[in-house]
């Protein structure tokens, strides 16, 4: 295997010194036909080894929490990609038996037509996706042929025409539909949401059970009637009835007043105080801003979800409920200078943290600062750390559970107060050691702030990782990236 791999990358050099400026047409397009199709037989390997691979180790013993994540971090790719490359080595490389020989594949004609060359990743795709969506009803022997038939399409015809296909042999499978029943629905349910747009808005996509939108429907039915919680009234109507006038002056359409009953709903919610603790905290919105911002009333503030609020905004939701702002003179590093002797964070630490980090500090981790805990970054409480809010910072509960000295992932604090992520040797590529995704402003930092040539004292921190590799050139020596 390894000399097989050496070979191959001996014959992509030898390929990357050609001179193809003498070449003609016919031949550039020969050529290019031998790569297209030595590129789609490509992934049939990667397919084969990375099911080996699963069952040699654990993502533990590699030092991440899941395949994704060894995946994502290993070779900077994002977690959808790793997760397209795992759910098609399961369906396409053969499986591991018990005992005996291998098992064919899940999708044995779509492998086949992939090591030869003659489909490409956009038509696994589709191939995979269509098979999916058979009913349960159909045999064995039905979904065969249904993806041979696939296959065989595939590999005269493009995507679209081979998604037209599959889509065409659906409907002639199953008329009538699926019949409803529970099981069904409760798979369908879901709220999601889209990216922030430029704008500030959020797009909201749902799919509600006949329950949800039950409960939902007497809600509007109230919140959302003509006159109620109307933001441009003077003193909007959020209990008992309107009078007429609020009624004859709200011009709203109804999916309007549907999205302000919605913030009213929110905000009892929020102002009862019936809702718990989240990670250690009331259940309240938490708002990072600077001086500056507040101030002049034309900044944003961030809140420990990641969404970024107009100060007008944040100045009027404090008007409803006990929300926490939290305030930095120009962003500094330095939170809060309380010590505790206990290994639990007060509520205001936890409440700098948020407003700090904005969720985990582990590079590619996407979790939010409400679903984080409170990790001792340098030193760990049992091995004598402080509780000091300089040395603590954001971490999911598996990135938490991830830290170990002997044999996975490390941390320490930099002088600029951030939290650096040192990967195991296992997945250790000389990547960056801070996660920009909850703050992406760090990237914007200049090289030459005078904090960033702040000799680092080594011998302050005991899980600090090897200190030349914070991805992208190496640093002076004794200084931080």
């Amino acid at each position: 295997m390894q000399a097989a791999v050496a070979a191959l990358r001996a014959a992509v050099d030898d390929l990357l010194a050609c001179d193809f400026d003498l070449s003609t047409a016919p031949e550039l397009v020969e050529v290019l036909d031998a790569l297209e199709t030595q590129g789609c037989r490509l992934p049939a390997v990667g397919h084969r080894v990375l099911a080996r691979l699963q069952t040699e180790t654990t993502p533990q013993q590699m030092g991440a929490k899941s395949w994704r994540q060894v995946l994502s971090v290993r070779w900077r790719i994002s977690t959808s990609e790793a997760n397209r490359r795992l759910t098609e080595a399961t369906l396409l490389a053969p499986r591991q038996a018990v005992t005996g020989p291998a098992l064919p594949p899940l999708l044995p004609a779509t492998a086949a037509a992939q090591a030869h060359g003659l489909i490409t990743g956009e038509h696994v795709e589709v191939i995979r996706k269509s098979m999916n969506k058979l009913p349960g009803f159909v045999d064995n022997a039905t979904r065969e042929r249904f993806e041979l038939d696939l296959v065989r399409t595939a590999a005269a015809a493009g995507p679209k025409e081979l998604q037209d296909s599959a889509d065409l042999k659906l409907f002639l499978m199953d008329q009538d539909g699926p019949e409803p029943d529970d099981t069904e629905r409760a798979r369908k349910r879901a709220v999601t949401k889209s990216k922030q747009g430029e704008d500030g808005m959020i797009e909201l996509r749902a799919r509600l059970t006949p329950e949800a939108w039950a409960i939902w429907e007497v809600l509007f039915a109230k919140y959302a009637a003509p006159g109620m919680c109307n933001p441009d009234d003077d003193e909007p109507c959020v209990s008992g009835t309107p009078t007429q006038a609020q009624i004859d002056n709200d011009h709203r359409s109804l999916a309007q007043r549907q999205h302000d009953a919605m913030i009213a709903i929110g905000r009892i919610a929020l102002m009862s105080g019936d809702l718990g603790q989240l990670n250690g905290l009331p259940v309240s919105v938490i708002i990072r801003t600077t001086l500056q911002d507040l101030e002049s009333r034309a900044g944003v503030g961030t809140t420990g979800g990641g969404t970024v609020v107009p100060i007008r905004d944040v100045v009027r939701m404090a008007a409803h409920a006990n929300h926490y702002l939290a305030v930095f003179d120009r962003a500094t590093g330095s939170a809060l200078e309380l010590f505790r002797a206990r290994r639990v964070a007060s509520p205001a630490q936890r409440i700098m943290l948020i407003a700090r980090d904005g969720g985990c500090t582990k590079p590619g981790c996407t979790v939010g600062a409400y679903g984080c805990q409170v990790h001792h970054v340098s030193r760990d409480w049992a091995d004598g750390g402080n509780t000091n809010v300089d040395d603590l910072g954001l971490a999911c509960g598996a990135d938490n559970r991830a830290v170990d000295d002997d044999n996975g992932w490390t941390t320490r604090m930099s002088e600029r107060h951030d939290v650096e992520w040192h990967p195991p040797p296992r997945l250790d590529t000389g990547q960056a050691r801070l996660n920009y995704h909850h703050r992406p402003e760090l990237l914007l930092r200049p090289p030459d702030d005078a904090e960033a040539t702040t000799p680092i004292d080594t011998e302050t921190t005991t899980r600090a990782g090897p200190a030349d590799h914070h991805g992208g050139p190496s640093p002076p020596d004794g200084e931080a990236a």
